[in-house]
């Protein structure tokens, strides 16, 4: 038998990118059902996403994300009005669309780098 190929690193951008993803389905679940994602769906939905990239993480290292994509989802939400809300929301989930160009997804895309590094996730 053949071990398997050893799967590629994930690199602190890959992370960024997961984390701003993860913010962006939290809060428009938020607004569209009115409850937030657990940390278990969220590292769920992070397992999802990477592995049709054929990428794995650690379930320690989704958890971290998804926890850090909970406490940015809802200081959004917070802070902003509902129809801010709505707008933050709607702005991110284009934004998943590398075609799609934002000001304020650069934004939040700072921002988790941000949270990223105060949490000591370190780039490789």
């Amino acid at each position: 038998m053949i071990p398997a190929a050893p799967l590629p690193r994930i690199d602190f951008n890959t992370r960024k990118a997961l984390m701003f993803a993860l913010t962006a389905e939290r809060l428009s679940a938020f607004y569209e059902h009115g409850q937030w994602m657990t940390e278990g769906q969220g590292a769920t939905l992070a397992a999802n996403w990477l592995s049709r990239s054929k990428l794995q993480l650690a379930l320690s290292e989704r958890r971290v994300l998804s926890d850090l994509s909970d406490q940015l989802a809802r200081q959004l939400a917070e802070t902003l009005s509902r129809e801010a809300g709505l707008y933050a929301s709607h702005e991110m989930m284009e934004a998943l669309d590398p075609n799609y160009q934002s000001a304020f997804a650069h934004d939040m895309l700072d921002e988790c780098e941000r949270m990223l590094r105060e949490a000591g996730v370190e780039e490789d």
